[in-house]
């Protein structure tokens, strides 16, 4: 069995810095980013703490090809992604954190 994954973006809260990733666990990856769990990482550096936009897929292989697709596309292009889904950038965090993934 296949387990499914997230593609998601961060950003600073200042949104100067955009972050694509990708996870199986949403949840568990999103507060590592917030807590610095990585010290040494991108998302640390750059202070890329707010989830801003996520995606979910059946499988994580479409996931990261999501991810590949977007990191590969202008900043436009992931600023449109964003407005589509979470037009005033909105850290959901709030909404995602008591989800539970089955």
């Amino acid at each position: 069995m296949h387990k499914g994954g997230i593609t998601y973006i961060l950003c600073s809260p200042d949104k100067n810095v955009l972050y694509v990733g990708v996870t199986s666990d949403l949840q568990t990856r999103v507060w590592q980013h917030k807590t610095h769990y990585y010290e040494e990482s991108f998302t640390a550096r750059y202070n890329c703490t707010q989830l801003v936009w996520y995606k979910y897929f059946i499988s994580i292989e479409e996931a990261i090809a999501e991810e590949k697709r977007i990191k590969g596309g202008s900043r436009k292009k992931k600023e449109d992604l964003i407005n589509e889904f979470n037009y005033e950038w909105k850290d959901l965090w709030n909404d995602i954190k008591d989800l539970r993934s089955y």
